[in-house]
C-alpha cells in the first residue's frame, strides 16, 4: 500500500508553476507598495518618498530572488518566495510608518534635555531594515545557489540539505557554541533583562536566531537513527503508552539543556521554543503521543522549578503581569510579595524625580526600597492599540502606534492592529498558517526520512515562534522575548527567517521534481553466437 507521500507526490503534477508563482510575487508587491502609499496619503496627502525607494527597493530584491529561484530551483513551491515577501514588505511598510513619527517623537524630546544629554538610539529605521532585507534575501540567493538537488550532491562548491545529516554532532555543538556567547563577559550583555545578544563593534547579533536552524538539524539527524527505539512501548497505563524508561534520557538531556537556557540567558521564550522543537520533532518521527504529554509535563515542572529560584525572580514578575497587569502599569515594584506602585503619579517617584531627576526614578526607589522593578506599560499600551484598532483597524498612518514602546520590533504584531485591526491582523496570520502548511506538505512528499523530519522541524519553529510572540503581546500566554519572523525590526531574525525560506524552497523543489526515468531499451536486443 502506497504511503501518504507517495500519494501526495502521485497528486502533485511535475511542472513547473514558475508563472503562478511570479503573479503571487507581483501581488504581494503590489500590496507592499500599496501600503507605502497609504502611509504618505493618510499623513501627508502625497505619495510618500519612501515608496521608491524602500518599495522599489523591495521589489527589485524580490525580482532577483525569483529569477534565481527559477534557474536553480523550478520545481520549488510557488507560495513559498511571494508569501515571505509579503511579509517582509507589509514589516517594511510599518516600520517606515513608525520611523517617520518615532524620529519626530525624539527630536521633540531631545530638544527637551539638556544639551549634555541625549536620548538612547531606541526607534524605528527603515533605512536599516531596508539594508537587512537585503542581506537577508542575498543569503536566501546564496543558500538556493549552494544547495543543490539531493541526487547531485557532487557538484563543485555546493551541498544538499542531506548532506548536513553526515555532520550532525558537529552541528549540535555548533547551536549550543552560539547559545553560550550572549553570557561570555565582554562579548554578550543583558537588554530587557534578557542575555540574548552579543556585541560586535557597532553591530548586535542575536546567535540564538541561528542556534534554532542548526538544532533542528542535530534534532533530525539524531531522531533519524533513534527513532525505532523511542517508539517502542514499556507501560501502559489505561488508554497512554509510556515509552520505555531507558528511552527518558533523550528527552531529560534536552530538558536539563533548556533549563540552563533559561537560567543563564534569563530568556523563558527561547527555552520554551527549543524544547517545544524537540519534543514536537520527537512526536514526528515517533508518532507517540505520549511524548507529547512527557514533554508538556516536563514544561510545567520546568518553569515551576524557575518560580522558586531567587535569581530567577523575574519569571515571578512575568507570570504576575500576565495575569494582573494593572498594579505594574508605569513602574511597580515587588517588595515581600507584595507589588508597590512607583509609577510618576506616586508620592515616592515625585520626591525621587526632584531630587535626583525623573530619568530611572522608579527603578531607583524600588532599589532602595529592596524590591525588583517591573514595568508593564508595553503589554498594557499594546493592547490598548488592539482595542483603539477595533475590526477594521484606524488606517495606516493614521493611528498612534509609537506611544508603545518597542513598538517596531518586539510589539509590532500590536502597531499593525492598531492601524490594520483584527481583520489585517488575520491576514498576517493566515499567510504565517499557508507558509507552515506549505512546509509541512513538503515534509510529508519529502523521499528521505532526514529530509522529512527537517522540513517537519523547519515550519515547526516558525509556528511555534509565531505563537509565542503572538500570544505573549495578546495577553494569551507570559510575554517572551522572541521577534515576529518577517514583521520585526532587526537583522538576526530577518536573516535566519530569510535562510530558512530558502531551505524550505529547496526541499520542496526536492520533493516536487519528476523522479528520474529508467533508460529504455532502443529496438531489440540482438543476440550473437560465438560458436
Amino acid at each position: 500500500m502506497a504511503s501518504i507521500g507517495e500519494q501526495i507526490r502521485a497528486q502533485i503534477p511535475y511542472q513547473r508553476r514558475n508563472a503562478a508563482s511570479l503573479t503571487l510575487l507581483v501581488f504581494a508587491m503590489v500590496l507592499t507598495l500599496s501600503a507605502f502609499a497609504e502611509v504618505g496619503l493618510a499623513r501627508d496627502g502625497v505619495i510618500p518618498p519612501g515608496l521608491f525607494l524602500y518599495g522599489g527597493g523591495l521589489t527589485v530584491l524580490a525580482i532577483a530572488s525569483f529569477f534565481v529561484q527559477t534557474k536553480f530551483a523550478p520545481y520549488a513551491d510557488p507560495l513559498l518566495l511571494p508569501l515571505a515577501v509579503a511579509l517582509n514588505g507589509i514589516g517594511l511598510a510599518m516600520i517606515y510608518r513608525l520611523d517617520l513619527d518615532t524620529s519626530l517623537v525624539k527630536i521633540k524630546a531631545q530638544a527637551a534635555l539638556p544639551a549634555t544629554k541625549k536620548l538612547a538610539e531606541d526607534e524605528a529605521s527603515a533605512s536599516g531594515q531596508l539594508m537587512w532585507t537585503f542581506v537577508g534575501i542575498a543569503l536566501f540567493v546564496a543558500a538556493i545557489v549552494i544547495m543543490r538537488d539531493t541526487d547531485k550532491p557532487d557538484a563543485k562548491f555546493a551541498v544538499s540539505p542531506k548532506t548536513m545529516q553526515r555532520y550532525t554532532y558537529l552541528v549540535g555543538l555548533s547551536a549550543i557554541i552560539l547559545l553560550i556567547l550572549p553570557i561570555i563577559p565582554g562579548l554578550g550583555a543583558e537588554v530587557n533583562g534578557a542575555k540574548v545578544w552579543i556585541f560586535i563593534g557597532p553591530f548586535s547579533v542575536q546567535p540564538g536566531e541561528f542556534a534554532k536552524l542548526l538544532l533542528v538539524v542535530f534534532f533530525a539527524g539524531y531522531l533519524v537513527n533513534k527513532r525505532q527505539a523511542m517508539s517502542l512501548i514499556g507501560k501502559k497505563i489505561g488508554p497512554i503508552s509510556l515509552p520505555r524508561a531507558r528511552d527518558l534520557g533523550p528527552i531529560m538531556v534536552i530538558w536539563v539543556f533548556c533549563l540552563g537556557v533559561l537560567f543563564m540567558q534569563k530568556d523563558l521564550g527561547t527555552a520554551l521554543l527549543y524544547f517545544g522543537l524537540f519534543v514536537s520533532m520527537l512526536y514526528i518521527a515517533t508518532q507517540r503521543a505520549s511524548w507529547v504529554m512527557i514533554g508538556v509535563g516536563l514544561l510545567a515542572v520546568g518553569i515551576f522549578i524557575a518560580t522558586l529560584l531567587p535569581f530567577m525572580s523575574h519569571v515571578n514578575q512575568r507570570i504576575d503581569i500576565w495575569q494582573n497587569p494593572t498594579p505594574y502599569f508605569n513602574g511597580g515594584c515587588m517588595v515581600d510579595d507584595k507589588v508597590v506602585p512607583v509609577n510618576p503619579e506616586t508620592d515616592i517617584y515625585k520626591k525621587e524625580a526632584a531630587a535626583n531627576g525623573e530619568l530611572g526614578a522608579g527603578f531607583r526607589v524600588c532599589g532602595k526600597m529592596g524590591g525588583k522593578y517591573a514595568d508593564s506599560a508595553q503589554l498594557m499600551q499594546g493592547m490598548f492599540a488592539l482595542g483603539e484598532g477595533g475590526v477594521l483597524g484606524k488606517g495606516l498612518g493614521q493611528g498612534e502606534p509609537w506611544k508603545t514602546p518597542l513598538s517596531f520590533s518586539d510589539f509590532i504584531f500590536d502597531s499593525i492592529g492598531e492601524e490594520l485591526g483584527l481583520t489585517g491582523l488575520m491576514v498576517l496570520l493566515l499567510i504565517y498558517a499557508l507558509i507552515v502548511q506549505r512546509g509541512f506538505k513538503t515534509a510529508v512528499a519529502a523521499r528521505d526520512p532526514f529530509l522529512k523530519l527537517f522540513a517537519g522541524g523547519v515550519s515547526f519553529v516558525l509556528a511555534l515562534q509565531v505563537f509565542v510572540i503572538v500570544g505573549g503581546v495578546t495577553k494569551l500566554i507570559p510575554l517572551t522575548g522572541l521577534t515576529t519572523p518577517f514583521l520585526s525590526q532587526g537583522g538576526s531574525s530577518l536573516m535566519a527567517n530569510w535562510i530558512l525560506i530558502a531551505i524550505l524552497v529547496r526541499m520542496s523543489h526536492d520533493s516536487r521534481k519528476p523522479a528520474p526515468q529508467a533508460i529504455q531499451d532502443e529496438g531489440m536486443t540482438q543476440i550473437v553466437s560465438t560458436r
